[in-house]
């Protein structure tokens, strides 16, 4: 009973600790002005941005500081994605997460390197055990940097609950200086009782400015359900980047009608952005419109106080005003009013979507077989009701275009009984993008038969890659002397299906050589001490992902 109590009454104080956000718990991850590239929330490619960027004056370097007391808890260090991340676990059950280092302070980096060479391989996951690297409030513990699938020296810096759901770090009481409105920059109506294939039509709405922060809409007529979207973005006063706004609410006749905030949401649930956003419009052209709506199938948890999902009836003869405010955390406002009046019009539709000959259920598993190619899309793929064309012509399938978002991974496989067995081993799949672009697609092979799993319709073809990757030697000759040099730098590329993996040796001994993608660059530092001998012969081979291999060696000299 007594046991029961005390786990009763920890988990009293979890929950009081989790939904009491502490004001002055974290300090700021770096010691500069807080400039920020990425707010937390922000649309993103299928996802929402899980936490705040935060500008490195464009540099790498910049001393990392741990938010708070704690444990590491994680330590990933991959090609893509966070590139070199930390994770650190607080006694109040959050934690903080800092992204696209450069390099671990020196004994983690030490810590890691040491596991990276057992494991000969850059790409590693760490849990440390508890209490093997404890940290203290603004400790150095990193370095900022630029690795992963970073667009340019940032920190990417986030707050997690103890359900390990990222939440706004604003909140925390991080600040920032921001004065600035956000911006809005377009505004749409969508006629929700005028659908095809499961796309409203839409019509764009003509704004003109009444004053500082407010707007107002051409007077328009409707009738019956519809919906409003708009394209905004937010900026603060040491950034001019395109950021994400904080909250959004719309009211009719003064009356609450639909609220979203961007103060935490789970990785489970973030795929759903495909649902709030017009995912055809923004593959069309490139711009995010927010539907103030709740379309189906969307369980964002995002939403507030939304009555009939936030899509509003006109009723024939009565007059309506929808308000909309946007704001950033800081209260900046602008305000949208759009006047509407009941009232039935002639249709004339705009939608100019032909017919297409095969219809995907979203409770429905849909197959389809033609020639030499199959697709199998999972029930649950699609989130409403849609028809698709599909087309093939030997070893290409048209598979629509990439305007209807996939919430799963279809399979689209590829009869490749024609080749020949040593040809077969070369073959991939890959997306076809504009310009005949070849986008390589992660291939698996089963006796007659390839494919991908993906999660965008387009043109797939297969294609065969005879080529090896390139390797080229930046300071490193044979017989060179390297006495004044402390890294030994190798680019490496492959046109057609990338890079799978690489190895190096000095003397036979397996040296850790960091891989960044974006820019082909492999890196060795010499501080690493794997050296004993002036005279070192390098070994260098690299694999693309069909197998073909090139290999590079050559001797260089260096006191050791």
């Amino acid at each position: 009973m007594r046991t029961f109590i005390l786990v009763c009454a920890f988990c009293s104080m979890y929950c009081y600790a989790q939904k009491n956000i502490p004001k002055d718990y974290f300090a700021h991850p770096l010691q500069i002005p807080l400039a920020i590239s990425g707010t937390y929330g922000e649309l993103r490619s299928n996802h929402f941005h899980s936490g705040l960027d935060i500008k490195t004056q464009g540099t790498e370097g910049i001393a990392v500081h741990a938010a708070a007391t704690g444990t590491v808890s994680r330590i990933k260090i991959a090609h893509g994605g966070y590139g070199k991340a930390m994770y650190i676990t607080h006694p109040n059950g959050y934690t903080t997460v800092y992204a696209h280092l450069q390099k671990f302070a020196p004994s983690i980096e030490a810590y890691v390197k040491k596991r990276q060479y057992a494991k000969e391989s850059y790409e590693i996951e760490l849990f440390p055990a508890n209490g093997d690297l404890r940290v203290t409030k603004g400790d150095l513990i990193a370095y900022s940097g630029n690795t992963g699938g970073s667009g340019g020296p940032h920190l990417h810096f986030e707050i997690r609950d103890g359900r390990a759901r990222p939440m706004n770090p604003l909140q925390f009481g991080m600040t920032i200086a921001d004065t600035k409105q956000p911006i809005i920059e377009e505004v749409w109506l969508y006629n929700l009782e005028n659908t095809l294939h499961g796309t409203a039509e839409k019509t764009q709405l003509r704004l003109t400015p009444v004053s500082t922060g407010q707007w107002k809409a051409e007077k328009i007529s409707a009738h019956g359900k519809i919906g409003i979207g708009i394209a905004t973005i937010d900026q603060q006063d040491l950034s001019t980047n395109r950021n994400g706004i904080y909250g959004i609410t719309t009211s009719i006749n003064g009356q609450p009608n639909f609220e979203l905030e961007m103060n935490r949401f789970s990785f489970s649930e973030t795929r759903y952005i495909n649902q709030l956003i017009d995912y055809a419009h923004y593959k069309k052209k490139r711009t995010r419109i927010t539907k103030l709506f709740v379309a189906p199938n969307n369980p964002l948890s995002i939403y507030k106080n939304t009555t009939k999902k936030g899509v509003i009836e006109i009723q024939e003869g009565l007059s309506y005003t929808i308000d909309i405010h946007i704001k950033d955390f800081h209260n900046n406002t602008i305000k949208i009013t759009i006047p509407v009046e009941g009232k039935k019009t002639i249709p004339t539709s705009t939608n100019t979507t032909t017919e297409m000959p095969y219809t995907i259920q979203s409770t429905e598993n849909f197959v389809h077989r033609d020639g030499l190619v199959s697709v199998f899309i999972p029930k649950g793929s699609v989130y409403e009701n849609c028809a698709i064309g599909i087309e093939t012509q030997g070893d290409t399938v048209y598979l629509h275009r990439d305007e209807i978002p996939l919430h799963k991974k279809m399979t689209i496989a590829f009869d490749i009984e024609k080749y020949t067995p040593a040809d077969r081993k070369k073959l991939y799949v890959a997306r076809v993008g504009s310009g005949d672009k070849k986008h390589h697609q992660r291939t698996y092979r089963k006796g007659n038969r390839i494919s991908c799993r993906t999660r965008s319709f387009g043109t797939y073809s297969i294609f065969s890659d005879t080529t090896a990757p390139t390797i080229m030697p930046l300071n490193v000759a044979k017989n060179s002397w390297m006495d004044n040099e402390q890294f030994l730098k190798i680019k490496i590329d492959d046109q057609d299906t990338g890079i799978a993996s690489y190895k190096a040796t000095i003397n036979g001994k397996y040296i850790l050589m960091e891989y960044d993608y974006k820019t082909g660059m492999l890196i060795y530092d010499f501080n690493d001490k794997v050296i004993n001998d002036t005279e070192n012969n390098f070994k260098l081979i690299v694999l693309d992902k069909v197998g073909n291999n090139a290999t590079f060696e050559t001797i260089f000299f260096k006191k050791p």
